[in-house]
C-alpha cells in the first residue's frame, strides 16, 4: 500500500469522536498528528507485509499440491486489509489507545485471509500443512464447522503470527486466516448480504431461514465428499505421485547423463581394481616370490 493513500485514508477516517478526544488543535496536537499518521502508514505497511507473506506460503502449498499430488485441496484464495477508516472506528469503539502497541495488542482482524476448499476433510489438510511450518506461530484456532454459530455459521478460524522481515529486522505480524468449503463460502456471503441489507436488524422469519439453509449446505458437504471418496478414494491416503510435465529433449538429456555416470562409475571401479592389484604386488616380498615359482617349476 502506497503510504500517501495510508495517510489520505487516515485523514479521511477522523471520526468526530477522536477529534474530540484529542482536544483543541495546536503546536503540540499537530506534531502528535503528524507522529500518529506515520506509526499508522507504517502498521498498515506491515500488515500488507503480513498479507504477502502467508498467501506466499499457500501459493507453494498450491504448487506442492499440483506437481506433487494427485490431488489439490485449494479451491480459491483471497485476502484483505481492514481498511483505514473501518480501523480507526474499531479502534474508537472499543476505546483501544491509538498506540500501535494497543492495536496490534487488541484487533486480530486487520489482515485476513480467506482459503476456499472443496471438501470438509479439505479445511483441516490445508490448516495443518499451513500451522505446522516453522515460522508459524499459531495464537488461536476456532473450530466453528466442528462447533457451528448460532446462527449456522461455519468455518475455521486460525489467528497466526508470521515474521516480516524488514530493512530494520523482522516483525511479527497476526493475520486471520479463515478456511472453509464452497458451500459454507456461499452461504456465509448470503448471510452477509442479508445482514448488510438490515443492518444487522434481521427478521427472526429469515435467521430461521438461514439456520435451515445451514444444515442444507452441511448436507451438501457431506454428500459430496462421499461422492468424492467412492470416485477416487481418500485424498490424504494417496501416496506421492510426480505430475511434472517435462519436454521430452529434457527427460532424454536426463537418461543419457544417468547412463553416462553409471558408465563413469564402471570405469572408476575397473581402475580402482588395478591400482589395489599393483599395490598388492608391489607390497608382496621378493623371497616369497622367488619361492612360489621354484615350488611351481618343481
Amino acid at each position: 500500500m502506497d503510504n500517501n493513500q495510508s495517510h489520505n485514508g487516515f485523514e479521511a477516517a477522523m471520526p468526530e469522536e477522536l477529534v474530540s478526544a484529542l482536544g483543541t488543535p495546536d503546536e503540540s496536537w499537530l506534531l502528535y498528528m503528524r507522529q500518529l499518521r506515520a506509526d499508522f502508514a507504517r502498521l498498515m505497511m506491515e500488515y500488507n507485509a503480513g498479507i504477502n507473506e502467508v498467501m506466499t506460503k499457500i501459493g507453494i502449498l498450491q504448487e506442492e499440491f499440483v506437481h506433487l499430488h494427485r490431488y489439490n485441496p485449494i479451491e480459491h484464495v483471497s485476502s484483505r486489509v481492514k481498511k483505514p477508516d473501518s480501523l480507526i472506528k474499531k479502534v474508537v469503539s472499543k476505546g483501544i489507545g491509538l498506540s500501535t502497541e494497543s492495536i496490534r495488542a487488541s484487533i486480530t482482524d486487520i489482515a485476513g485471509v480467506r482459503v476456499t476448499c472443496s471438501f470438509i476433510a479439505d479445511t483441516y489438510r490445508v490448516l495443518d500443512a499451513l500451522t505446522k511450518q516453522d515460522d508459524v506461530k499459531v495464537l488461536e484456532i476456532k473450530d466453528y464447522i466442528e462447533d457451528p454459530k448460532p446462527s449456522g455459521y461455519k468455518s475455521l478460524h486460525a489467528i497466526i503470527e508470521v515474521p516480516v522481515f524488514l530493512s530494520t529486522g523482522p516483525v511479527p505480524v497476526v493475520v486471520e486466516v479463515q478456511i472453509r468449503t464452497i458451500a459454507m463460502d456461499f452461504w456465509a456471503s448470503l448471510e452477509h448480504k442479508i445482514f448488510y441489507k438490515y443492518d444487522r436488524e434481521v427478521p427472526d422469519r429469515l435467521i430461521a431461514d438461514l439456520r435451515d439453509a445451514a444444515k442444507v449446505a452441511e448436507q451438501l458437504d457431506l454428500r459430496m465428499q462421499e461422492l468424492h471418496r467412492e470416485i477416487h478414494g481418500d485424498p490424504s491416503s494417496v501416496p506421492e505421485d510426480l505430475h511434472i510435465d517435462l519436454d521430452e529433449n529434457i527427460v532424454k538429456q536426463l537418461w543419457e547423463a544417468t547412463r553416462q555416470g553409471d558408465t563413469a562409475k564402471e570405469e572408476q571401479g575397473d581402475t580402482l581394481k588395478g591400482d589395489t592389484a599393483n599395490e598388492e604386488q608391489e607390497d608382496t616380498p621378493k623371497g616369497d616370490t622367488v619361492a612360489r615359482e621354484d615350488g611351481a617349476e618343481q
